[in-house]
């Protein structure tokens, strides 16, 4: 069978270079687009960054990205079968594996337990500390994909399960400053508030139909300063957390390229364009990515 590749694809080619067995699976946990994993990943590194051992423990930061990869994987598989009769109703959504019949159910069942495995070997890495509240995500995980059901803000759902691994990376290390993890996780929360509602804006038309509720939908015309909103503070809490860290202006300066970043997404942004709303939801990989940088060059600064 010939796989549709869905609008929002990524790697082409590389799911194509696949034997064709495969490819549904790898769909199905979105290895096609890596933009998910390293939005995961991001909170993660940056709390072993802003603790100062992004260099000492670069090998954690490794395992929380083979983490990150498979962990997503399994959770967009979970998604999926809780998912599968939605997705069949909703245009971007009803050529994926599991509605398309690409993929029986027992066997998304099977690559679920599989990517869990993965997940278990990266557990096993962590002190019993961090084991203890990388397990207590579960629950958050498992509920997801109920929450467009019950809530029109999924996207908060979505943002503690999606910054969890600032804790599990804080505590890893350090167990002894509570509040800067609190307050780099909230700033996380945020941010993930604020991206996912980008990303909301591409099914708004086909959850009115279907009934899903959405963060997107919820703000209406009031999407771009409803956006600015969350990534404001993001910014105020991460500058909290900063401030925590290392009592100087330089270290909220840090700060300044990821809000200039976030500033740019919500300019530039147009919520009746689909493709620009992917676009600006994409580019959150770089603003991790500034956001690491900045937690990695105050985390040395605070060791010195």
């Amino acid at each position: 069978m010939t796989m549709q590749i869905v609008p929002d694809t990524e790697h082409r080619g590389l799911i194509g270079l696949l034997p064709a067995a495969m490819r549904p699976f790898a769909m199905l946990a979105r290895f096609d687009r890596p933009i998910g994993w390293w939005l995961l990943f991001w909170p993660g590194a940056w709390a072993i960054a802003l603790v100062g051992s992004a260099i000492a423990r670069w090998d954690l930061i490794g395992w929380f990205l083979l983490g990150s990869i498979a962990m997503r994987g399994a959770g967009c598989v979970y998604n999926d079968i809780v998912d599968r009769d939605l997705d069949a109703q909703v245009e971007r959504t009803r050529s994926r594996p599991l509605p398309s019949g690409a993929v029986s159910l027992k066997a998304a069942w099977g690559w679920l337990l599989l990517l869990c495995a993965i997940g278990l070997v990266v557990l096993l890495q962590l002190r019993w500390q961090a084991q203890l509240v990388a397990v207590a995500s579960l629950a958050l995980v498992a509920a997801y994909p109920f929450m467009k059901r019950i809530t029109w803000w999924p996207q908060a759902w979505l943002g503690m399960v999606f910054s969890w691994a600032a804790l599990v990376g804080w505590v890893e290390i350090d167990t002894s400053r509570l509040a800067p993890m609190l307050l780099l996780y909230a700033g996380s929360i945020a941010w993930v508030i604020g991206y996912d509602t980008i990303y909301a804006l591409q099914d708004v038309e086909d959850d009115a139909l279907v009934g899903v509720r959405s963060s997107a939908r919820a703000l209406g015309a009031r999407v771009k300063p409803g956006v600015a909103a969350f990534y404001a503070a993001a910014i105020g809490l991460w500058g909290a957390a900063f401030w925590q860290i290392f009592s100087d202006p330089l270290a909220l300066a840090l700060l300044i390229p990821v809000a200039l970043h976030l500033g740019w997404q919500v300019a530039t942004l147009k919520p009746a364009d689909g493709g620009n709303a992917l676009a600006r939801f994409r580019s959150n990989r770089f603003a991790g990515f500034v956001m690491f940088l900045a937690c990695a060059t105050l985390g040395a600064a605070s060791n010195l």
